[in-house]
């Protein structure tokens, strides 16, 4: 599971997909109170965060569209609360971009 913390035009298609797919596997988690991946370090740092959460996913929506991608996988608004800015990382930014850069992807680094 993860959610990148670096710009999703960054992101080539595969992992802005995968990307949005694990962020709904967080929310559901988190607002479920789901057992399920709830102890995963990547879950835990959205904990009190889902507004942060949801605007990150209105900006992978964004670029999914862009990139002529349909969306069809709203998340509810209503628990969208808590802090609406993510300053807790599992990587750092540059570990984040190294990782990306070893999968040989065509993610823009």
């Amino acid at each position: 599971m993860r959610i990148w913390d670096i710009p999703t035009n960054k992101l080539c298609n595969a992992h802005l997909l995968g990307e949005h797919r694990e962020l709904h596997a967080i929310w559901s988690v988190i607002i479920n109170n789901k057992k399920g991946y709830s102890n995963h370090p990547e879950t835990l740092r959205w904990n009190g965060k889902l507004k942060a959460l949801y605007l990150t996913h209105e900006k992978i929506v964004k670029e999914m569209k862009k990139r002529g991608f349909n969306h069809k996988s709203p998340l509810n608004k209503i628990y969208a609360t808590g802090i609406s800015v993510q300053t807790e990382l599992v990587d750092s930014i540059k570990d984040q971009i190294m990782i990306l850069r070893n999968k040989q992807c065509k993610c823009d680094f």
